[in-house]
């Protein structure tokens, strides 16, 4: 069976001449850069969310070790979470058919027979199939993750953190192992014979360097119909595959890119107005409860802050106005060392309804309770009556439609 050219457990059922060591050498380069970028940018990306500050916010409970490079997020540079984020997916999005040329170079060898020759050859055949699976994997969520599509099983979050560690370790001992045959095929254009290269090699219709070049022009076209999520004006046009490129939602000071409108999150105008809703802050010295009247006549401040989601889509710099977070710690008891703030909404569902932020996130003074955006009320589908709005914090960090705030430690 193994040399019966039907099957594709034999090498003469592979006949493309491109397969071979310096094709295959030249993408696994590519993806050695990109995808420990990937990697690294979306370890970032995960202790944005302050993972280990609250059990609401950590989406991960058993990591473990897994943890071991968690820190304090930052407030500097404010832009810190939109460049990383746009990185990350734009980045993503533009390897894949570099992935995907590179798994089509190396199919032969899923395929090949006996399953294992040895101890080391079965270790190594494993590593392949966790290195496969885990890069579908972790491709596939990301990319359904960006398209707000989850009809995945359970929590993004866990699913792509953990399936994330499986797919870099199998990466770099891959690597490490294949590393310096593919320098030596790299410096050698003629082709070594391994089972890569077709015995019987069908007519080639275009050459290798031709075949990277469609995959750098896919690469290339993935990337200008994606980037342009991560600015506003004409740019954010030519997001055509993203789910926030096209054209604003509208226009004036409100007319900026949203993720979740106020009806999908089920709010209800009755719950918003002037006579019904109230801010409830609990702290050290006890509660207080302010309509947006009030909350209008405290000291009001101005920060010029984006909105960045997991999601790899920002906006540029809006100008919002609002109170202090720490001023607003002060009013409950904490005058001088505002501590970590555990923010609910009005949103009756979702992941995200409830989020903590650091003490030094509260005590930034960019960090605002925003009643107002560009000059204007905000409204509603950007969170009035309030929202959080963080210098450098993931999307979902900065709550809309506040209705509780407790000040403590978290």
């Amino acid at each position: 069976m193994r040399d019966d050219p039907r099957l594709p457990s034999s090498p003469g059922f592979w006949r493309s001449p491109l397969r071979g060591p310096w094709f295959t050498s030249v993408l696994g380069l590519v993806l050695l850069v990109g995808i420990t970028v990937l990697f690294v940018t979306g370890l970032v990306s995960y202790a944005a969310y302050n993972p280990g500050l609250s059990p609401v916010n950590d989406q991960t409970p058993d990591k473990g070790i897994l943890g071991f490079y968690l820190f304090a997020w930052p407030t500097h540079p404010h832009w810190l979470y939109r460049l990383n984020q746009g990185v990350h997916v734009t980045l993503g999005i533009a390897l894949i058919p570099v992935l995907l040329a590179k798994l089509w170079s190396v199919v032969p060898r899923l395929f090949a027979l006996p399953p294992a020759r040895s101890l080391a050859h079965a270790l190594e055949r494993i590593s392949l199939l966790l290195l496969v699976g885990g890069a579908l994997f972790e491709f596939v969520t990301g990319v359904l993750n960006v398209q707000l599509d989850y009809v995945f099983p359970g929590s993004f979050y866990p699913l792509h953190f953990y399936g994330a560690w499986v797919f870099f370790g199998a990466f770099v001992a891959h690597a490490l192992l294949k590393m310096p045959t593919a320098l030596r095929n790299l410096r050698h254009l003629r082709e070594e014979k391994n089972d890569l290269v077709a015995p019987r090699p069908a007519e080639p219709t275009v050459s290798r360097r031709g075949a990277l070049w469609f995959v750098g022009g896919g690469s290339l076209l993935l990337f200008a119909t994606t980037v342009g999520q991560n600015f506003d004006g004409p740019l954010r046009r030519t997001a055509l595959l993203a789910p926030h490129g096209g054209d604003e939602p509208g226009s004036g000071p409100n007319g900026f890119q949203i993720n979740k409108t106020a009806a999908y999150a089920g709010i209800d105008a009755a719950e918003t107005g002037e006579d019904a809703w109230r801010l409830v802050v609990t702290g050290r010295t006890g509660t207080v409860r302010l309509s947006r009247a009030q909350l209008a006549g405290l000291s009001l401040h101005s920060s010029a802050l984006p909105i960045a989601c997991v999601e790899g889509w920002s906006t540029s710099d809006q100008w919002w106005r609002g109170v202090r977070l720490r001023d607003l710690a002060a009013l409950v008891g904490y005058d001088d060392d505002p501590p970590d703030v555990f923010v609910e909404s009005l949103q009756a569902r979702g992941a995200f309804r409830k989020a903590a932020l650091r003490a030094n996130q509260v005590a930034d003074a960019r960090s605002l309770l925003a009643l107002y955006v560009n000059g204007e009320d905000l409204s509603p589908d950007h969170g009035y009556p309030a929202r959080i709005i963080v210098p450098a914090a993931p999307g979902v960090l900065n709550t809309k439609w506040v209705a509780r705030m407790t000040f403590g430690d978290l």
